[in-house]
């Protein structure tokens, strides 16, 4: 019988993390065992609350703020260590449809060489960019990524599908460029192969990185729309302000200059020198640190 670990990496929002947990509750498991495992990523909050609410959850403290890769890696060490043959990744700020588990698996164990899946990820209800526009019906039903898009030129990760109403257009199993870390069903067998995280990112990119290197590897990414969760989009940072403009600008750095084109590579440092002139301050910030080399958490200071 397989064995499952769902990894949920808790910085802050505890109402948020509660509801996710509250929704991995009513999983359906019946096929494969499954672990929960509850990192704490931030020593400043005490989650006691939630280990006596769930007992037979798994929750274990860093220590400190190791950032999105650094707690994610942290979990999957014990995910590995306790033999879990498929290991889910989901964000705080989510929650998860009853048989979501279900239908990850039957795709991984289905098809050959798919090696990291990844769901439909709708926005919660009231959550959406563009809330106003959606009808009542709609809401629960507006893509936040049905599938990752990377544009190379640009050296631009994005979800597709963002802010349409399902209307069955992404209805089909399907390869993707890359697999959100908002939701990431990947098989132990990937991360024995190419290894975890890169955790010099900290914060964003990440996920389209170890996408990147787990298909040069061989292994498919595939977008399984029959399994679905709602994500309450920004639970966590703050899209648009100081730590995105940091991490954003420089792990796009990071990425381009592992993985672009050599012409996409020259147009992004232009970019990046052009920061120091036009950009906003984290990011002028960014590329003197892509510059150095300062990675991981970097200079950022929230």
């Amino acid at each position: 019988m397989k064995k499952i670990a769902l990894i949920i990496l808790h910085y802050k929002g505890k109402d948020f993390t509660g509801q996710c947990l509250e929704s991995v509750k009513k999983l359906q498991t019946d096929n494969f065992k499954i672990e929960i495992i509850v990192v704490n990523n931030n020593p400043q909050e005490n989650l006691d609350e939630l280990k006596r609410k769930f007992k037979n959850f798994v929750f274990l403290e860093t220590g400190k703020n190791l950032g999105f890769v650094g707690g994610n890696n942290f979990g999957i060490k014990r995910a590995l260590k306790d033999k879990a043959d498929y290991i889910f990744l989901i964000n705080n700020d989510t929650t998860l449809a009853s048989d979501v588990l279900v239908q990850l698996t039957k795709v991984a164990e289905e098809k050959k060489g798919a090696g990291i899946l990844g769901p439909k990820i709708y926005f919660a209800p009231g959550y959406e960019y563009h809330r106003d526009r959606y009808k009542k019906s709609e809401r629960g039903k507006v893509f936040w990524n049905a599938g990752g898009e990377i544009d190379w030129p640009n050296v631009i990760g994005t979800g597709r599908g963002v802010n349409e109403v399902d209307k069955g257009q992404y209805d089909q199993i399907e390869e993707t460029d890359y697999v959100s870390g908002c939701g990431m069903f990947i098989k132990r067998e990937v991360l024995d192969e190419i290894g975890f995280f890169d955790e010099r990112y900290f914060l964003y990119y990440e996920d389209d990185d170890i996408s990147v290197r787990a298909k040069k590897a061989g292994w498919k990414l595939l977008f399984v729309p029959q399994a679905r969760m709602w994500h309450f989009n920004a639970g966590s940072s703050e899209v648009g302000g100081p730590l995105h403009d940091y991490y954003m600008a420089r792990n796009r750095l990071l990425f381009g200059m592992k993985f672009a084109p050599l012409r996409a590579k020259i147009a992004l440092f232009k970019w990046g020198l052009s920061r120091l002139i036009v950009g906003r301050p984290w990011q002028k910030i960014a590329f003197r640190d892509f510059l150095i080399n300062r990675f991981g958490k970097g200079s950022y200071e929230a």
